[in-house]
């Protein structure tokens, strides 16, 4: 079930959304609708939803513009693009954020429920990848080997031709070099962001792009900080 936020500025057209949404009920649940961009933004931080269906114009204001700013907190929830005009600018951002769709107004059923489905898929892709995964995660040390839980990894830098593992609870010092790692390390939960320095992705919590630092969060509430490069604060913000 995708927990859903609808944003749409118009009533007519949020209600007209609203309703063709119910038939979609096995797959979506929505918890709320806004109609202006503050009121999106606070429902968004506090539900932290799987799915948003965005009108791209709020009342004169610019919906990537709204994404870009919860991009410094949270992980972006699935994005289904509704919007009255074709307007190739924004179809070319829609595409640079991974939008699951583009949709355009009056939204056609069909059109909405490939939408939907496209991202159920998505949502079960992660899910499958994420229990498919290694309960632990062998690393070579300078006596014999490590088993670490990909979880419990927040980050990876080089040192020198090794690396050093940070996890939530410490260190390790690994004899194999950053590169070896990225081209063993699953790709869809550790990402190289830049030279000297590996990210659990699914671990990111919040970015402050102005000081270049991320905020990791383990999955009992423990934070660690992390100061990158622009290039790989700028990598982040792509993901």
């Amino acid at each position: 079930m995708l927990k859903t936020i609808v944003v749409e500025d118009e009533r007519l057209p949020r209600l007209s959304l609203l309703a063709k949404l119910e038939e979609f009920s096995h797959t979506v649940e929505v918890v709320d609708a806004c109609g202006d961009y503050d009121s999106a933004r606070m429902s968004i931080l506090r539900h932290r939803p799987d799915l948003l269906l965005l009108d791209i114009q709020l009342q004169g204001r610019d919906s990537m513009q709204l994404l870009d700013e919860l991009k410094q907190t949270i992980r972006l929830p699935y994005v289904i693009f509704t919007t009255a005009y074709s307007d190739q600018k924004y179809l070319m951002n829609a595409i640079k954020l991974a939008a699951v769709d583009y949709l355009l107004k009056p939204i056609d059923k069909g059109e909405l429920a490939h939408a939907i489905a496209k991202a159920a898929d998505r949502a079960r892709a992660e899910d499958t990848t994420a229990t498919a995964q290694p309960e632990k995660l062998s690393f070579r040390s300078a006596d014999g080997k490590i088993l670490i839980a990909a979880g419990d990894i927040a980050y990876i830098k080089a040192d020198g031709n090794y690396a050093r593992i940070t996890t939530f609870h410490g260190q390790s010092m690994i004899l194999e070099s950053l590169l070896r790692l990225e081209q063993r390390l699953p790709a869809q939960v550790f990402v190289r962001v830049d030279r000297s320095t590996i990210v659990n992705r699914t671990k990111v919590y919040r970015l402050n792009h102005q000081q270049r630092i991320c905020i990791l969060l383990s999955d009992d509430g423990r934070e660690l900080r992390l100061e990158l490069s622009r290039s790989g604060m700028d990598k982040l913000y792509s993901i």
